[in-house]
């Protein structure tokens, strides 16, 4: 349970999500996450500002992270309050980046491992909000698994 702060001006744009006194927020949120082809988690989210909480419980680790990661990089989103629960066993939590302009996978690979060859770890551990390990762009955060 933490707070994980993004780069408000990135990420996709699904702007009727974060209109102030949306009632429908949870719905687009949750149509999002679903979309990117997380499924549908038993979550709900609230939007204050450019501030979501994401509250519910989840199977695993990697299934919250993604949910944060799903939430947190729209387009207006500034930081996600992650009150999830994972129900699954407890594993350690991936570390998270951000991409930086002129960022390749590879790069990021060979900053976080040491070996560029290793990108394709991290485009698994992203999956399946990316579809093409040449797509990614500056502020977006990604998992970084160990």
């Amino acid at each position: 349970m933490s707070i994980f702060s993004f780069l408000k001006e990135a990420g996709e744009k699904i702007l009727d999500a974060l209109t102030p006194g949306n009632a429908n927020a949870d719905e687009v949120l949750k149509k999002h996450i679903s979309e990117v082809g997380l499924g549908n988690p038993n979550i709900t989210a609230t939007v204050e500002g450019d501030k979501v909480t994401l509250t519910g419980e989840v199977a695993s680790q990697e299934e919250k992270e993604k949910i944060i990661l799903a939430a947190g990089n729209i387009a207006g989103v500034g930081s996600v309050d992650d009150q999830i629960t994972v129900s699954g066993p407890p594993v350690a939590a991936a570390r998270f980046v951000t991409v930086e302009k002129g960022d390749t996978l590879s790069a990021i690979s060979k900053r976080v491992y040491g070996d560029p060859n290793k990108y394709q770890k991290i485009f698994e551990a992203n999956k399946p909000m990316l579809k093409d390990v040449n797509k990614i762009y500056p502020g977006q955060v990604l998992r970084i698994p160990e």
